[in-house]
């Protein structure tokens, strides 16, 4: 039996590097404006990061547009044209065996720290880190 049999693995290194190197390529396909959609061509999308299947087979790639809060009607929009995209993606990583099926998600990360600087910046945590300064204070002048 195993020892680490019921801990969750992380990505592997290979898993990694594919995503980034997915990431950049979709990047690059994205900023030469190769995609004939009205909603794509007037938007910047940014590409934040790249999942990799455990087979490489599947890139998941997460996917914001700047100064839209809406993102569903671009995520359906680049899904709809990850085919195309797939293909565009052949030169960059031509010594991959298979060349990986993308997948568009939003991307929610940027929400999420937006959300914990906000909950830093109460006053409740602020009033907390003062009592907390204070104690320290008296401490060491002890």
């Amino acid at each position: 039996m195993a020892k680490h049999a019921n801990t969750p693995k992380g990505p592997s290194q290979r898993q990694l590097s594919v995503g980034e190197k997915v990431r950049h390529a979709l990047t690059e396909a994205l900023q030469r404006g190769d995609l004939r959609d009205p909603l794509l061509e007037r938007a910047v999308v940014t590409v934040s990061e790249v999942r990799m299947s455990p087979d490489l087979k599947l890139a998941t790639a997460y996917v914001t547009v700047l100064g839209q809060a809406e993102l569903k009607p671009f995520v359906d929009a680049l899904n709809g044209h990850a085919k195309y995209l797939r293909g565009r993606l052949s030169p960059a990583l031509r010594q991959m065996k298979y060349m990986p099926e993308v997948r568009f998600r939003e991307d929610d990360s940027f929400d999420n720290y937006a959300r914990i600087d906000a909950l830093l910046r109460s006053p409740d945590v602020m009033r907390d880190l003062e009592e907390t300064e204070g104690r320290d204070d008296n401490e060491e002048e002890r």
